[in-house]
């Protein structure tokens, strides 16, 4: 939750230092890179605490994706609106992370899809190459730029891989609980 109430922090910083959408890399920069890494940390400690504890419940499964595509398409939406980040990047990565999430709730009533291990690599991608971009190091060495944009085409190669790869497992969860309901029926188990 606490990831959740600091993307209006993030945004507010990029925005402060961004008059007229012309960006300045000063304090207020530095200030959305802060917020930033404090968010992505609340997601390992979180994490960390959960498989801990045991503590890894189905609400968990869902928040937890709901708050990352919250917090990485914020940053998408503001790189592109800041004329950092090509709008195609934002636009094919957030049909792909809101895809998925809406095909979760679609078969959530035949289970939960956790998030993969392919997901979660592409969560970090994303978060390296977000952080790549929102760090104002590229007015200094114009090539941390070149390697922002080349991290975040291997994140956008990921993000639409593991895209492909949780519709085929909704997929199959779905025929899996429509073949369940079908034998309950024929055994006449409501």
């Amino acid at each position: 939750m606490l990831r959740i109430a600091l993307v209006p922090f993030f945004v507010w910083f990029l925005l402060a230092d961004a008059p007229g959408l012309d960006a300045q890399n000063g304090a207020w920069r530095w200030a959305a890179v802060v917020v930033f890494a404090v968010a992505i940390y609340t997601d390992k400690l979180d994490g960390d605490i959960a498989r801990s504890r045991g503590l890894i419940t189905d609400f968990g499964k869902i928040a937890d994706p709901i708050a990352d595509k919250l917090l990485i398409g914020s940053a998408l939406v503001m790189l592109s609106l800041l004329g950092e980040l090509p709008w195609w990047v934002t636009v094919l990565i957030l049909v792909r992370e809101w895809g998925v999430t809406a095909l979760r709730f679609f078969v959530i009533r035949y289970g939960v899809i956790p998030a993969s291990r392919g997901g979660k690599l592409k969560t970090v991608v994303q978060t390296a190459a977000i952080f790549l971009y929102v760090m104002p190091l590229a007015s200094i060495a114009p090539w941390l730029g070149f390697l922002a944009f080349a991290v975040m085409m291997a994140a956008l190669a990921i993000t639409v891989w593991t895209g492909a790869e949780y519709v085929v497992e909704a997929l199959k969860l779905r025929a899996s609980g429509i073949r369940a309901k079908k034998q309950q029926v024929q055994e006449g188990t409501p």
